[in-house]
């Protein structure tokens, strides 16, 4: 999986602890290593990461080793993003995005 600097990977193994039990909302990123778009967000992640850290915790979850958190939130393209809150996730959106849009479509989360 093409990792984000800074930015944790999760599995299924982990996911309650990590996601579903953090203090600060998250956003997972669900991205897979075949996914020509889900590279293209590793830099924009790492940023995002550095700048929103102490608002937001930003992780990656790989799909094709993960699959009951994958089937779980029916996630059905990569990348798909979804934002945790209190165990729940509060919003979702789909495909590779600039940082400065995910920003504005996280504004409202964060």
């Amino acid at each position: 999986m093409t990792k984000a600097d800074g930015v944790a990977e999760v599995t299924d193994a982990d996911f309650g602890a990590e996601v579903l039990a953090a203090e600060l909302p998250v956003l997972v990123e669900f991205t897979a290593d075949w996914c020509p778009p889900c590279r293209q967000m590793g830099p924009v992640l790492t940023a995002l990461a550095a700048e929103e850290g102490e608002r937001l915790k930003v992780v990656q979850l790989n799909v094709d080793v993960n699959p009951e958190t994958t089937n779980a939130y029916k996630v059905l393209s990569m990348p798909t993003f979804m934002v945790f809150r209190s165990g729940e996730p509060v919003k979702a959106m789909v495909g590779a995005r600039p940082k400065r849009r995910l920003l504005e479509e996280l504004s409202d989360v964060l």
